[in-house]
């Protein structure tokens, strides 16, 4: 008899709703004014992502399950590409982490606006952006428990509002506004989808971390992956539906001239003051899912700093066992791109951000996933199972290429550079691990 019969563990429908409720934070507040843009069309691009996504976390789930060491994505990506792709993998998404914190900024900021309607200009979009940053870095001095009790928090006040307008809206749907938004720019069908598949990819980025924590689950074999699905399912729904209702509400000129939809369809619904209250609750989710995502780059940086991939200072850490030096350093780079994307419109400087942050975040995706076959033979799962795991994470690395090239030609430009930056800081790190050769005498 197992002596931990009385240990009580998650279960399916738990894990399932956690699942959901971590993929849905700060991501989709501002993708319904980008989304409009594109048109009322971009709603295929929601069904073609929702697939992509559900393969893309039923890979990484697989891969958590056979992974035997941590890392996470790097650890997956080394399995099939060696060191270099492990340091690159945590490069990346630590650069992309960085991009994703600008881009909550902007989104937080642009929910702020309507009570401080002076953040008009560049110069002062750029200071409230810096001011946010600067706040939610300083706030998680405090250690990971003051910062996971305020993001478990604050996320609700962005998850009730939209999941919510995903149920109700529906009485205020008026089906003609839907189809005056369908296709403004009459755009061919392919590059309608195209053109929104980089922003419905941003709403699901996290999806990594889905898969994690398998050993407080019952029977993780089964039920991780299963969760991952459903809970992504569920995600996919919720986003579909609210943002396909906020397009037969709102027109879509106002739509997509809008620094805070939500709030904006809330008050169309319901009136003014309550629009602003669903803002200022979505600001508060903003801050909160920033704070999260600081605090998980400078774990990033500092896992990457212990195994020696990574400065030593990004390592160092105070009473609280906080990498201060690493996040101010983190701050630093958060800050320098704020500048270099300053922007006379808000939602411009967000979809710049956000194309970058997708097309970064692509390179650790596809270097890990690739990962999982090898894991699957070192598994020694029968036939049947590879079949399937390497059926499905092939759709998955196909569709994160796809979600490369939906990023556009600067996105792609910019995002390359950085890339190579990364192996110009790993040859000294392969320099400083190598041994002289012995001469022959």
């Amino acid at each position: 008899m197992s002596s931990d019969t009385g240990t009580k563990k998650m279960g399916l429908v738990g894990l399932t709703v956690l699942v959901a409720v971590n993929m849905m934070g700060s991501g989709i507040i501002m993708l319904p004014a980008s989304l409009a843009q594109v048109g009322a069309i971009s709603m295929l691009s929601w069904v073609v992502t929702a697939l992509g996504a559900m393969c893309i976390a039923y890979t990484f789930a697989k891969c958590g399950a056979f992974c035997k060491r941590s890392g996470g994505m790097s650890a997956y990506a080394e399995e099939a590409h060696g060191k270099s792709s492990f340091f690159i993998s945590s490069y990346t998404y630590y650069v992309c982490l960085v991009i994703s914190c600008v881009a909550i900024a902007v989104s937080c900021l642009g929910y702020i606006k309507p009570f401080m309607p002076w953040l008009d200009t560049p110069m002062h979009t750029f200071y409230g952006v810096v001011a946010i940053l600067i706040f939610t870095m300083v706030a998680n001095f405090g250690g990971a428990k003051i910062t996971g009790q305020i993001s478990a928090f604050t996320v609700w006040g962005i998850i009730i509002p939209v999941a919510g307008l995903s149920i109700i809206g529906w009485w205020w749907f008026d089906p003609q506004t839907f189809m005056n938004a369908w296709n403004p720019h009459n755009d061919t069908t392919m590059h309608s989808v195209s053109s929104g598949i980089a922003l419905t990819l941003w709403a699901f980025l996290g999806i990594e971390s889905a898969g994690a924590n398998s050993d407080a689950v019952e029977n993780p074999e089964r039920n991780v992956p299963l969760a991952v699905l459903f809970g992504t399912g569920f995600a996919a729904i919720v986003y579909i539906a609210s943002t396909g209702v906020i397009q037969g509400i709102i027109p879509n000129s106002e739509l997509a001239a809008s620094t805070a939809p939500f709030g904006l369809v809330f008050s169309h619904m319901f009136n003014p003051m309550v629009g602003n209250i669903v803002t200022l609750a979505a600001v508060i989710a903003c801050i909160g899912s920033l704070l999260g995502w600081q605090f998980t780059n400078a774990q990033v940086s500092k896992a990457a700093a212990d195994e020696g991939l990574f400065p030593k200072i990004f390592a160092k850490t105070n009473k609280a066992g906080v990498p201060v030096a690493g996040m101010l350093i983190m701050l630093a780079a958060e800050i320098l791109l704020a500048v270099m994307t300053i922007s006379p419109n808000l939602i411009s400087q967000f979809n710049a951000l956000l194309n970058l942050a997708v097309f970064i975040n692509m390179v650790p995706y596809i270097l890990s996933m690739t990962g999982l076959e090898v894991l699957l033979r070192k598994n020694a799962v029968s036939n049947k199972q590879y079949r399937i795991g390497a059926t499905v994470g092939t759709l998955a690395v196909l569709y994160s290429i796809y979600g490369v090239y939906a990023c556009g030609e600067t996105a792609v430009f910019g995002g390359t550079i950085l890339t190579l930056l990364g192996y110009i800081f790993y040859g000294f790190i392969a320099a400083r691990d190598t041994k002289p050769e012995a001469k022959a005498s």
